[in-house]
């Protein structure tokens, strides 16, 4: 069985290159891609969890413990699988009105609410 930390660790990894992606990139598509793998070591943290307390937990546990775990997992994906769709529709918008995918274009599609 492969140690808890090493999940930790790669969970760690995952998270920062998301955390670092966020603050870096101006593409839209790629902001897209670090709130993903921000959301994936979430899950990784989960499952390993799941699975060591699991492991050291009494055999008399209920069922439905055992996989808390992975229907937290199965909440996050389908959280994920909601904001990509909302992102692709606001990504489809940008590029009709710019021409682009930038993030700096986001704030220009409020309406004007100036009143003369």
């Amino acid at each position: 069985m492969i140690p808890l930390e090493y999940f930790v660790a790669l969970s760690m990894v995952l998270f920062s290159v998301g955390i670092l992606g966020i603050l870096t990139q101006r593409s839209a598509v790629r902001l897209l891609f670090s709130i993903e793998l921000i959301l994936n070591s979430a899950n990784i943290n989960f499952v390993a969890f799941n699975s060591y307390l699991r492991s050291t937990a009494a055999s008399n546990a209920a069922v439905s413990d055992q996989y808390l775990g992975w229907a937290f997992a199965m909440i996050v994906v389908a959280i994920a699988a909601a904001e990509a769709a909302i992102a692709l529709a606001i990504f489809i918008s940008l590029y009709r009105n710019f021409g682009e995918i930038s993030v700096l274009d986001i704030f220009s599609l409020a309406e004007n609410t100036e009143v003369d």
